[in-house]
């Protein structure tokens, strides 16, 4: 029983269009599934990933319009890493960054990786990172003007700010059974204490830094929702049940999402964390070619789907 690394990161945008022009044609990463929040349908809920929609690739968004935007503050997932394989790549990025009027920072390095910063065109904090080595079966998502040896190829660290560190990193540790890699300084002074799971890389770190002065995080448009972590299938997921719940955590049970399955809890610092199955995955209702091309749907939602198409305004 082992978490193998990040599952999916959920975010927030208020406009679902901006949201696909920024990930899709400037990043270029795939569409793998749009579809809808399946506790409130009324808003869309877009996943990219890689170009087969590997486990462990997915940057998600729940679309909700006229969202407030985000007040940086601590309790949150203040950034996301994703993965290139090379600093070549990295060097590729910068300069698309630049022509396309990306914010960024200098690149410097981060878990003895060279990495840069950025942020979307709401705020959303993100880093890309190289890690020579991808998942098996993964593939470049396909797009015009990003070769496929500079793609982006999956979700790297995910980076925690909270007030209480240790109480976040008992969690990690005693709990989801994460180990300290490394303790470094940022380029802004911060402590980063490194956490990996499973087998070890980028894709599978956590990176946590302590805040203990300031206020909490206002969620709003660029905020992250939640990280997921990978687990192998519904048996293990059961066992994960059994664990979070007698460590006395309040957890939502597990929870059937048709294209995984979930079991949601926060941690002491109020980080909203959930463990997700790899499987069945994004091809149970769409083959690869077909994937992103029209609104999908759970089974359970099918018959809503006049109703829903109609509150839903259609993405290019």
């Amino acid at each position: 029983m082992k978490i193998n690394g990040i599952h999916h990161v959920s975010a927030l945008t208020a406009n679902a269009q901006k949201n696909v022009d920024f990930y899709r044609q400037i990043l270029g990463l795939k569409l793998v599934k749009k579809t809808v929040n399946q506790d409130d349908p009324s808003m869309y809920h877009l996943f990219y990933g890689d170009e087969v929609a590997s486990p462990g690739t997915e940057l998600t968004f729940f679309e909700i319009p006229m969202l407030a935007r985000r007040l940086d503050g601590t309790n949150a997932i203040s950034r996301t890493g994703l993965i290139v394989t090379s600093e070549e790549a990295l060097t590729f990025w910068e300069k698309r960054f630049e022509v396309k009027g990306v914010k960024k920072e200098t690149a410097s390095l981060r878990g003895g990786r060279p990495a840069l910063k950025f942020t979307d065109p709401e705020g959303q904090q993100l880093f890309l990172t190289v890690e020579p080595s991808v998942q098996d079966g993964a593939k470049p998502p396909v797009h015009d003007e990003i070769p496929a040896d500079f793609a982006i190829r999956g979700l790297g660290p995910v980076e925690l700010t909270v007030a209480e560190a240790d109480k976040t990193i008992s969690v990690l540790t005693s709990i989801l059974g994460f180990t300290e890699k490394a303790r470094e300084q940022s380029n802004d002074g911060e402590i980063v204490t490194i956490f990996e799971s499973g087998q070890g890389g980028a894709g599978t770190e956590i990176h946590v830094i302590e805040k203990a002065e300031g206020p909490a995080e206002r969620s709003g448009r660029g905020s992250v929702h939640h990280v997921a972590f990978r687990v192998a299938d519904a048996e293990e997921l059961e066992k994960w049940h059994d664990k979070i719940a007698k460590a006395g955590f309040t957890n939502s049970g597990v929870v059937e999402r048709f294209y995984f399955k979930a079991l949601y809890f926060r941690e002491p610092n109020g980080i909203l964390f959930e463990i997700s199955t790899d499987g069945p995955g994004f091809t149970v209702d769409e083959s690869v070619d077909e994937l992103g091309d029209q609104l999908a749907l759970p089974p359970f939602l099918e018959h809503k789907r006049a109703e829903i198409e109609q509150r839903l305004v259609p993405i290019k």
